[in-house]
């Protein structure tokens, strides 16, 4: 026997190249699910016009029907996180596209105003709130151990893809032929997804049979007594078992306790009027009051959304870098400094300086995002994804609230330069409760073990 085949049996031991890991397959689909929920984002602010010609129906109204969405796309975000632990991230992923396309689609079939409460407001905010930023969190903390705040601010930067995908053709189709083909072009958007989801998207790396990416070189803690899941090997966490809502609603009552949790639900409930609720509902309306086509209103958001990606993925790189409540106060002030002088840019053509706000608004849109779930999970451990789901429901209440405000502002005084006004003094006040966040947020609060104490 040669000196070669004596040495052939170690031949095994060698290490194998190194294949991508399936956590980042699932990042993939994930990305494209948040491309396909985030096309009706971008509908309200260019179908309100149309329909208002069509139908007569006021701003204020059509404003409600976009407050109900928000508040349902809020309120369903921390059960759908505790779903997602329960039945799967794929069987939620799955029903909740289908509901958002069911619900645009129908929309073409409105002639009464109630109607569009309906479509609008009830299927609509149901299914994008079973897959609002509180999936991306999820995606996250389930797959991934290290690189958290990137893989985060990737997927938020989902849903300013769907926006920027779904926009321009949305307001053209909206002008020509009709804002009913454009309802059915967001409608496939959602469903198109659908096959994705349920070929590629695992419900966790064991479904997989690896661990989390990352897992191998930086563990994750052990879960806490009474998070809700149990520590496995690696840091990973056992499926809860029990009802969803139960789990969701201890979880709130847990994190009632902890200061950290007042002060993110008090600033994201501001980032979301001063984004979803105010800029994505009116900033195409009140462009169109002074002069601006529809389209090229359009066009702008369009372009925050450019930027929203490359912004949010920045933010998810410097959080797993720098101080996150830091980040938080300097992403708020810079939105209040641009709500501020909005009012001075707004014209029937763009301006230079408009291009410069579209840029500066877009980078902070949703940069906000991957701090706020680095908080939610360094406080909260392995209650994170559901404790983000309940701040994320305050992002949306605070966006329904601003949508149905600055409507009524805009029937009762013509204008919306008040709202402009009042929601960079918010930017303000969120800068600074960001601010005050603790220091030391990274160690959980002795509060929040004592709450788990007491209820086991």
């Amino acid at each position: 026997m040669s000196a070669s085949e004596a040495t052939l049996p170690s031949a095994p031991n060698k290490k194998p190249l190194r294949r991508l890991h399936p956590a980042w397959i699932v990042a993939a689909v994930a990305f494209l699910a948040l491309v396909g929920a985030a096309g009706f984002r971008a509908a309200p602010g260019v179908l309100m016009v149309p329909l208002q010609s069509e139908f007569g129906w006021s701003t204020t109204v059509l404003s409600a029907a976009v407050s109900i969405n928000l508040v349902l796309f809020g309120l369903t975000a921390p059960f759908a996180a505790a779903l997602m632990e329960r039945f799967g991230i794929r069987a939620v992923t799955s029903v909740a596209l289908v509901l958002i396309g069911a619900g645009s689609a129908l929309t073409v079939l409105v002639n009464q105003s109630w109607q569009i409460l309906l479509t609008w407001g009830l299927l609509i905010g149901l299914g994008t709130g079973s897959m609002a930023l509180v999936f991306a969190a999820t995606i996250a903390n389930t797959w991934f151990t290290k690189s958290r705040g990137l893989v985060i601010g990737i997927l938020t930067a989902g849903s300013a893809a769907g926006q920027l995908v779904f926009l321009p053709f949305i307001a053209m189709l909206a002008q020509d032929p009709g804002w009913r083909q454009a309802s059915l072009l967001i409608a496939a958007g959602a469903l198109a997804v659908v096959p994705l989801v349920l070929k590629f998207l695992k419900n966790s790396p064991a479904d997989a049979g690896v661990l989390p990416y990352g897992a191998d070189t930086a563990p994750e803690p052990a879960a806490a007594p009474g998070s809700g899941g149990t520590a496995t090997p690696n840091g990973a966490t056992a499926v809860p078992s029990g009802n969803a809502a139960v789990r969701a609603l201890q979880v709130l009552k847990r994190a009632s306790r902890v200061r950290t949790f007042w002060a993110l639900v008090a600033g994201f409930a501001i980032c979301g009027a001063t984004t979803n609720g105010l800029i994505g509902t009116h900033f195409i309306p009140s462009a169109h009051d002074h002069g601006m086509a529809e389209t090229t209103a359009a066009g702008l958001l369009a372009v925050v959304g450019i930027f929203d990606i490359v912004g949010t993925i920045a933010s998810g790189w410097l959080t797993d870098r720098f101080n996150p409540r830091i980040l938080l106060a300097v992403y708020y002030q810079f939105r209040g400094i641009g709500l501020l002088v909005l009012p001075l840019l707004l014209s029937a053509t763009v301006q230079p300086s408009m291009i410069v706000f579209v840029v500066i608004y877009g980078l902070d849109w949703v940069a906000t995002v991957p701090p706020t779930a680095a908080i939610c999970r360094q406080v909260f451990g392995a209650d994170g994804s559901v404790v983000f789901g309940w701040v994320f429901a305050a992002h949306q209440l605070g966006a329904a609230a601003a949508a149905l405000g600055a409507g009524a502002i805009r029937d009762a005084t013509g204008q919306y330069t008040y709202a402009w006004f009042g929601a960079a003094a918010m930017c303000t006040i969120a800068a600074v409760i960001s601010a005050t966040i603790r220091k030391d947020a990274g160690v959980r609060e002795p509060v929040l073990v004592e709450a788990r104490a007491a209820e086991h």
